[in-house]
């Protein structure tokens, strides 16, 4: 059976030291919000987790979601977790108070979703998804929408699904074919979507679909496409629920992970067409989706940190009580944790882990600054730091813990092959994360794209300033070999964004040829950067006195080990940003 134990001492530590949280004190409504205040929500969170959403994850795995005469029924176990979940009001943390949310910083919410990553991921995506759904209801819903749907979507009484995917088209969605007829106040939609996470289940009492789709006389491409909100069952003008809308799950997909989450083929419009509603203006549906897709892309980030979290607790619960060989210093009854090799997997686990939850914590963090200051600039500033990493947080964190996963089967030899250690699932659930809302090379295509070359680098160079900022404090503080250390990844990284603003005209091949090890080499930097001031916290920490010396040391030695360890892949990738696209392109068909 797959366990887990909220890391709450670091999630505190990250929080209390790195993500600069006085800054969102100074907003009015988050001015009560103190270390103790916020380790309180952790420790209830981790319960729920431990307690409520672990437990059935097995049972997820090897049983799953079912599909029978067109209607989903969730795993077992799930609809009890998900109950728990609802009751405990975490599913509004952070959202308007005007409908039922408490108006937390959204930050808190990253925090709550690690852990629920962490004990089930398959479960977590439901609420993550509704999450999406109501960011961009709330911006770009008319306020009759908002009064009929927000308050049950907040409470998580009613969940949310997006459908953007058809079969013949999946990351070009100027091919979408699903077409909105408009009837009255309402329209008629009609149409196939595939690859609907929770598309369909009983958990919870009606689920709101966002769906892009096209008008009859719509413009082609992408600026043709609108997003309408399509409820499974019509909601009466009383709030009741009435008639079943038209579509239903057609077949769930069978997947190589994550089998507790329902993946539909989604039918619309099988008889007179599914009614739904204009959500934003027509023909600019893709600036609402993105609302929806930027809110997912972070929180996948943050699944891949769930993830390599729990790689890397059950890959150390192993490799302390499996005994095998002797170890240098060691006996024939010595665990494999004190072999050379076992340790520095362990480590690497460990410090990346770590790393990813500094990454997703900060812009967290900086999405509560672009929404929340009361400084017109700093708040533009920070929404273009958000921008800028998105596509860092979403791509490293789960390239990283499809890696960490690994290791961890590797960690339990063969025993971690099969599927009775548990290894094996963990892995098996990493590897859609690099997939679903933009692949890798998405993500690489908008760094390289609307991040970098839409703004001549402006946005990615001041990020560049900060980590110098950092590079300056480490040598101050002593710590001349990781300064040096940063600022030759902080080197890297400004070579490889140079490269492509120098060559990205006169080489149409170029943005998308190096976008990936571009989207790494910064990614990896940012990451180091965030390991840095964890070292810098936690010597401050000590110096001050502070007696909780197991922690903070063990601070300062995981992170210098991602200092020595993890952060000179930035050079490669940026040797490999530098080598252009010749020899990648330099194949014809024929010799493939």
């Amino acid at each position: 059976m797959v366990t887990y134990r909220p890391p709450l001492k670091d999630m505190q530590f990250v929080l209390d030291e790195l993500v600069d949280f006085d800054s969102l004190r100074s907003v009015p409504k988050f001015s009560e919000l103190d270390s103790e205040l916020i380790g309180s929500l952790l420790e209830e969170a981790g319960k729920l987790a431990v307690e409520a959403i672990a437990p059935c994850y097995d049972d997820g795995d090897k049983v799953g979601a079912q599909i029978s005469d067109g209607d989903v029924t969730a795993a077992p176990g799930f609809g009890e977790a998900y109950k728990a979940f609802v009751e405990g009001g975490w599913p509004g943390i952070s959202f308007n108070p005007d409908f039922g949310g408490q108006g937390l910083p959204s930050l808190l919410s990253f925090a709550v979703d690690e852990m629920l990553n962490s004990a089930n991921m398959a479960l977590a995506v439901c609420p993550m998804l509704t999450q999406a759904a109501v960011e961009s209801l709330d911006r770009h819903g008319a306020e009759s929408l908002k009064a009929t749907y927000l308050a049950n979507m907040i409470s998580g009484v009613w969940t949310g699904a997006m459908d953007l995917t058809e079969p013949q088209a999946g990351s070009n969605l100027a091919a979408i074919r699903t077409v909105a007829k408009p009837i009255d106040d309402h329209f008629l939609i009609s149409g196939t979507k595939i690859y609907i996470s929770w598309g369909d289940h009983a958990m919870a009492e009606n689920i709101l679909h966002m769906v892009l789709a096209r008008l009859p006389d719509a413009p082609p491409g992408v600026k043709g496409i609108s997003l309408f909100l399509v409820p499974k069952y019509m909601v009466n003008e009383d709030g009741s629920l009435g008639a079943r809308n038209d579509f239903r799950p057609v077949s769930i997909e069978h997947k190589m992970g994550i089998h507790g989450s329902p993946t539909c083929v989604m039918e619309f419009g099988a008889n007179d067409g599914a009614v739904g509603y204009l959500v934003g203006e027509l023909n600019e549906g893709l600036k609402c989706m993105f609302t929806m897709m930027n809110n997912a892309r972070l929180k996948v980030g943050l699944e891949g940190l769930g993830i390599a979290e729990k790689a890397y607790q059950h890959a150390r619960r192993y490799a302390f009580d499996r005994v095998q060989g002797r170890p240098p210093g060691g006996t024939d009854k010595s665990p494999i944790a004190g072999h050379p090799d076992v340790r520095r997997m362990l480590m690497l686990q460990k410090s990346v882990s770590e790393a990813m939850r500094v990454m997703c914590y900060t812009a967290g963090a900086d999405s509560d600054r672009a929404e929340h200051l009361s400084d017109e600039d700093a708040r533009a500033a920070y929404d273009s730091r958000v921008a800028l990493m998105v596509p860092m947080v979403k791509a490293w964190c789960t390239e990283l813990c499809q890696e960490m996963a690994s290791v961890g089967v590797q960690i339990h030899g063969g025993m971690g092959y099969v599927e009775e250690t548990g290894a094996a699932p963990i892995y098996r659930d990493a590897r859609i994360t690099t997939i679903y809302e933009g692949t890798t090379g998405i993500q690489a295509q908008d760094l390289a794209g609307r991040k970098i070359i839409r703004d001549s680098g402006k946005s990615v160079f001041a990020l560049c300033d900060d980590i110098k900022v950092t590079v300056v404090a480490l040598t101050k503080a002593g710590m001349s070999t990781q300064a040096h250390q940063l600022g030759q990844g902080l080197e890297s990284m400004k070579t490889s964004v140079n490269w492509l603003l120098e060559h990205y005209a006169n080489d149409q091949f170029a943005p998308n040829a190096v976008g990936y090890n571009l989207l790494m080499a910064c990614s990896t930097v940012v990451a180091a950067w965030g390991m840095a001031r964890s070292l810098l916290a936690a010597k401050a920490r000590l110096d001050s006195g502070d007696t909780d010396t197991r922690f903070l040391s063990a601070k300062l030695t995981t992170a210098s080990f991602f200092m020595d360890n993890v952060l000179p892949r930035a050079g490669a990738f940026a040797q490999a940003v530098t080598a252009g696209s010749d020899n990648i392109m330099g194949l014809s068909d024929a010799q493939f």
